[in-house]
């Protein structure tokens, strides 16, 4: 998210006393009850709905820049959250995160998941063993073929270090727009656990094909652009959030937007990226707490739209 996203998103924030609620969610310990959490359906294993981006966000390489993510990172596994997603794409991303591990508790909770991104089978492999190495982990519990990049080369790949143990679950991405008929048949043919595309409230072309194919073939689904980039803030920093957001435990914009899509049935994780502390507390703060229902989610976009 760049500065100027972010400080729209800071003078979106709306206090507890506006709300007719008051202070912030406390911070949890990882056991604290509540967390939304939804199943990876080809094993079951439950995974909390709220993960962690990390493009441009921890694209960093100045040390006192990767520094300050570490206690990003501390904030997202205090809130209860698992699943952190990067890939080789990021530039220095995996490096930081790898940074950021050894100096945070509860990382005995981390879900790790990262991608490969390259052409061609021996690139693949020593990407994927590369990205271990800057991560600090023995395997990733997921590993994404990106963009869908040479992804038949690369399955081949993933399915033997499946087998091996290597990696714990496999998965394919996509994001707005690009390659979802690609994606379609990938869903319907492949063995896949997850795959990963782009849903928000404004852009909801994935309700249409990609999410009940998902759901019908048994994927978990992660949602890359939750918030559009930052631009759901940038459209939406002069208006109110309305006052019925309290009906569904919304104490801010980045909330309103996160439970939109989580309370999707179809949806597994959204992961959502920023680069400071108190945007993420804000984030994790979607991980409790009511979630809209079908007529609530009707008029979130409607009022969304009539903006």
């Amino acid at each position: 998210m760049n500065s100027r996203t972010e400080l729209s998103r800071r003078r979106l924030l709306f206090s507890a006393a506006a709300m007719g609620l008051v202070g912030l969610l406390p911070a949890p310990s990882l056991a604290r009850p509540g967390r939304v959490m939804r199943q990876i359906p080809s094993t079951g294993e439950a995974v909390p709905a709220i993960g962690m981006g990390s493009w441009i966000t921890f694209d960093v390489s100045d040390p006192s820049l990767r520094d300050a993510r570490v206690p990003v990172l501390q904030a997202f596994l205090e809130q209860g959250g698992a699943l952190v997603d990067s890939s080789p794409m990021y530039g220095e991303a995996e490096a930081v995160i790898g940074h950021a591990l050894p100096q945070v508790s509860g990382g005995e909770a981390l879900f790790s998941a990262t991608k490969v991104w390259t052409p061609g089978q021996w690139f693949g492999v020593q990407q994927m063993k590369h990205s271990a190495e800057l991560w600090g982990v023995d395997r990733f519990d997921l590993m994404q073929i990106h963009n869908m990049l040479d992804w038949r080369t690369h399955l081949e790949t993933l399915q033997e270090w499946k087998a091996d143990g290597r990696v714990r679950y496999i998965g394919i991405t996509t994001s707005h727009g690009r390659r979802h008929d690609d994606m379609v048949d990938v869903i319907r043919q492949q063995p896949f656990d997850t795959v990963q595309f782009t849903y928000n409230i404004l852009d909801r072309e994935a309700e249409r094909r990609l999410l009940p194919l998902a759901a019908d073939h048994g994927r978990a689904v992660i949602i890359n652009r939750p918030f559009q980039r930052g631009g759901l803030f940038d459209r939406f920093e002069r208006h109110p959030l309305p006052d019925w957001a309290g009906e569904i435990e919304c104490r801010n914009w980045a909330q309103f937007f996160l439970k939109f899509v989580i309370s999707h049935p179809d949806v597994t994780v959204a992961i959502p990226a920023t680069s400071r502390v108190d945007h993420m507390m804000e984030n994790m703060g979607a991980l409790y707490g009511r979630l809209p229902d079908a007529a609530m989610r009707q008029r979130m976009i409607d009022y969304v739209e009539a903006l």
